[in-house]
């Protein structure tokens, strides 16, 4: 019998759910239950001092209130170190990783001028020959971890915004897998946390999908499976074209809710942005999982603006 495939709803607790990562997480879910996939729940909860105490709980309960539902026991990223250390182990071995004690600041002297609007500055390489007792001994601070890239570029297949190609030394050069506090990087822990899940199918928002090739390298170089399908989606922003934040007031889910919005608005909205629906109306679940279409869903950032925020109030 055959696998089914798999995906995974990964909520951060840096910040409360608010409406865009609302849209995403809904038509991921709508996806899998639509074609029968498992659906997996993973709590990304690696990102240091921006972790906010109790916020895992209150994201897991808005998505439940929302009525998504997912299999198997909730997955807790910071109680998976000892696979990401055994991991990184093997890259260092093979030679794929080497340490690191640049700064951004560092990172920023060296490089040349970055194109503008990207979103990380490539790095250099500064680091890249110089052994790990030499650095610690020469700077006395602790290393980083750096994968190293290579100049093959990456093809991204993905089923909602096409193929992409990448050339992972100019756009991030060689990238962070393990930060010097010892805390394993975004990229590590969600290719590792994947494989051992099982997950195949990965619906995110479009802002990743550079992500998506550094991940396909980092397969390749732990020799797992690339058995990964994409759907990366066009952001919710305000009404500036940036995604939505503080500046475009307060979009929340529990902001919403605590003005007793029900939840059938906000999927309705869900539905209006996704090109469910020609008007912005309340519906529930089953019905928006019972109508959704990817096909109808628009290939250009949605827009947050007053309209929405009057129809949930």
């Amino acid at each position: 019998m055959s696998t089914p495939t798999t995906t995974r709803l990964a909520p951060s607790p840096t910040g409360a759910l608010h409406l865009g990562n609302v849209r995403t997480f809904v038509v991921n879910y709508l996806l899998a239950r639509q074609r029968g996939w498992r659906v997996l729940m993973r709590v990304e909860d690696l990102d240091g001092p921006r972790v906010k105490p109790a916020a895992a709980d209150a994201l897991l309960e808005e998505l439940a209130w929302l009525g998504l539902e997912w299999d198997g026991p909730v997955v807790v990223q910071s109680q998976r170190q000892g696979a990401y250390r055994r991991a990184l182990e093997r890259l260092q071995e093979a030679g794929h990783a080497y340490p690191c004690v640049c700064t951004r600041r560092d990172i920023e002297a060296a490089a040349s001028a970055p194109h503008a609007g990207e979103h990380d500055i490539a790095y250099p390489g500064t680091c890249r020959p110089r052994p790990v007792d030499v650095l610690r001994a020469a700077l006395d601070r602790p290393a980083a971890w750096r994968l190293r890239v290579g100049t093959q570029p990456i093809v991204v297949h993905d089923q909602f915004v096409g193929e992409h190609t990448f050339d992972l030394e100019k756009i991030c050069g060689d990238f962070v897998i393990v930060k010097n506090d010892g805390t394993a990087a975004y990229q590590l822990a969600v290719v590792i946390d994947d494989a051992a899940a099982g997950v195949d199918a990965i619906v995110r928002g479009d802002d990743l999908l550079d992500s998506a090739a550094r991940q396909i390298h980092l397969r390749s170089l732990l020799g797992l499976p690339q058995c990964v399908r994409y759907w990366h989606l066009p952001l919710v922003v305000g009404p500036d074209g940036r995604r939505l934040a503080k500046r475009h007031g307060d979009t929340r889910l529990a902001h919403y809710r605590s003005h007793g919005c029900p939840r059938e608005k906000i999927l309705g909205l869900v539905g209006f942005w996704t090109g469910q629906f020609s008007t912005r109306r309340s519906c529930c679940l089953a019905e928006l999982q019972a109508t959704f279409s990817l096909a109808a869903m628009p290939r250009t950032q949605t827009v947050f603006g007053a309209d929405d925020d009057e129809f949930l109030g």
